[in-house]
């Protein structure tokens, strides 16, 4: 078994949070990746990194030293990967850049900040659009890069792309469902549920066409195209969802909790990532936006 950054990294944001829960939060993963990546350092290094309790998570004292060397490994990759400052200054410019609406909200933000500090010098015109107008825009020329719901391009032919994040769908539920003393449920359960189904960048369409590879079909009670208001409307016991962890939160804005469990049929993940035109030539701030995205988000 292999050591990765991104392991060190869940170790760390657990470390630092105290809980896994918080953890899975700042990092914008599942609980389940958090815990998977601890339980394979600790299987790797053959010893217990945090003691469990009630409140959350705690470093043991093998966990403590752990920590300090991990922190030192993340710094010296960061320092590696960092393009020198000189070059930074020298690109200089701007490109046109596509994003979706759900990348606009849950994945972009942080990535297009860390971008925008390290190359001062570059302008970012950003477009919100849907799916197809994106497709169309790469096409023409209109923009330059796209940041997108890759799992939803149709133009294959025209488009090329690279998948940053496979997110994976999973049943969202209030904290006092029937479902919950389940380790699963399947899509045959789920349709006996009020559903409330997303809309906003084709979801619908989504979800429908893995629905239709069943006997079942949703029981919509409603049709939305914010994900807050499916996560109050399921944390209030008015039905359930299955979306994709990347826009998952544990809370509602009410203050109420949402759980999530797994759904024992093939669920489809939401993959996110990069899209241009095959036929395009990238200048010098769009490719060191691409070379900047694949380093933060693969590393």
């Amino acid at each position: 078994m292999n050591l990765t950054l991104r392991q060190i990294r869940y170790f760390i944001a657990a470390a630092e949070a105290g809980q896994v829960s918080k953890a899975a939060v700042e990092v914008n993963v599942s609980q389940s990746a958090i815990t998977t990546a601890i339980k394979s350092l600790e299987d790797l290094i053959g010893t217990s990194l945090f003691d469990r309790h009630s409140g959350g998570v705690s470093l043991t004292y093998e966990g403590s030293l752990f920590l300090n060397h991990a922190k030192g490994i993340v710094d010296s990759v960061e320092e590696a990967v960092r393009i020198p400052r000189r070059v930074q200054q020298d690109v200089r410019g701007s490109f046109c850049l596509a994003v979706t609406y759900t990348v606009a909200g849950y994945f972009l933000p942080p990535l297009l900040s860390r971008f925008m500090h390290a190359f001062p010098n570059v302008t970012v015109n950003l477009v919100e659009a849907d799916r197809e107008a994106i497709e169309e825009g790469l096409i023409s020329g209109a923009f330059d890069l796209a940041v997108m719901l890759t799992s939803n391009i149709s133009n294959h032919d025209e488009l090329a792309h690279s998948v940053l994040l496979r997110s994976r769908r999973r049943l969202w539920l209030n904290n006092g469902h029937r479902f919950l003393g389940n380790q699963s449920a399947t899509l045959e359960e789920i349709a006996q549920e009020p559903y409330i189904m997303l809309t906003v960048d084709e979801a619908s369409d989504t979800a429908l066409r893995y629905w239709n590879q069943t006997p079942f079909q949703p029981r919509t009670l409603i049709k939305t195209s914010s994900v807050e208001a499916i996560r109050s409307m399921v944390a209030g016991g008015m039905g359930v969802s299955v979306l994709s962890d990347m826009v998952y939160r544990p809370w509602s804005l009410e203050g109420k909790r949402v759980d999530v469990m797994e759904v024992n049929d093939i669920i489809p993940t939401m993959d996110v990532g990069l899209a241009w035109s095959k036929h395009a030539v990238l200048n010098r701030p769009a490719k060191a936006f691409f070379e900047l995205m694949e380093l933060a988000v693969l590393s």
